[in-house]
């Protein structure tokens, strides 16, 4: 009998493909589901690198934040200490002291880099140094506060370019509280214990504390120009006469 090579090949394959296994006989009558999870696509994303092509153009790196001092901390801070600012409570130039000066310190000439300094911070005390009485409440952060205070309580516009400070002292009659930040109305300027003179918080003649707290805090709370101090020597907010406490 002739048996042609098609013929063996259709059989191996046959057999093959419906052989029973003991796997399949064990997994009979079973019901199989499958576990699908959730499958993540990423959309792609365009990035514009630039290496000089655009400049000059309008819409390069250096037409877009050339001189402009936000894209870099080095940058802001330096911008911050010309009006005599701190950056992340960081001391500035002017301020810095050698309260650490018993620490080691070694000043070397590094290839690019240049003069380097390695030593302790040049604070006041190892306290501030960990953070525990460093502040950014420094003087000229205080004058600051005390300018935007002054802007926000005499300032002629409100919402939407309308009326300002002449209606303050209505808002604080019928609400309780002037108009908004930004809107004529009053600046929150935090009361710390590092202020000089007391600040007042949002400087609606209000006031109180459940904790011990210094006496600059206290005096602006109540027996000062501040908080209910406010009311007591009056007129203090836009013209208000004195409250009786």
């Amino acid at each position: 009998m002739k048996i042609s090579t098609a013929a063996i090949l259709l059989s191996l394959y046959g057999a093959s493909a419906y052989s029973v296994t003991r796997s399949s006989l064990r997994s009979l009558g079973q019901k199989t589901v499958k576990a699908s999870s959730p499958s993540r696509s990423v959309d792609p994303q365009m990035k514009m690198e630039d290496f000089g092509f655009f400049t000059n153009s309008g819409i390069g790196f250096d037409d877009l934040w050339g001189g402009e001092e936000c894209i870099s901390e080095v940058g802001l801070e330096n911008r911050l200490n010309k009006d005599g600012l701190r950056y992340k409570m960081n001391r500035t130039p002017e301020e810095e002291v050698d309260g650490l000066d018993f620490l080691p310190e070694v000043t070397l000439n590094l290839p690019i880099i240049g003069e380097t300094r390695i030593g302790p911070p040049r604070v006041g005390s190892i306290w501030e140094a960990l953070g525990f009485t460093a502040t950014s409440n420094n003087e000229a952060r205080q004058q600051e506060k005390l300018k935007a205070i002054a802007k926000a309580r005499e300032s002629k516009k409100g919402v939407l370019n309308g009326p300002g400070a002449e209606i303050r002292a209505k808002w604080l009659e019928k609400y309780g509280y002037p108009r908004l930040v930004g809107s004529g109305g009053i600046f929150y300027a935090d009361q710390l214990s590092t202020d000089k003179e007391p600040m007042g918080g949002f400087n609606m003649g209000k006031s109180g504390s459940i904790w011990p707290v210094p006496d600059v805090v206290e005096e602006g709370q109540y027996g000062g120009n501040k908080g209910w101090g406010m009311k007591k020597a009056g007129p203090a907010i836009d013209g208000l006469p004195k409250a009786k406490l």
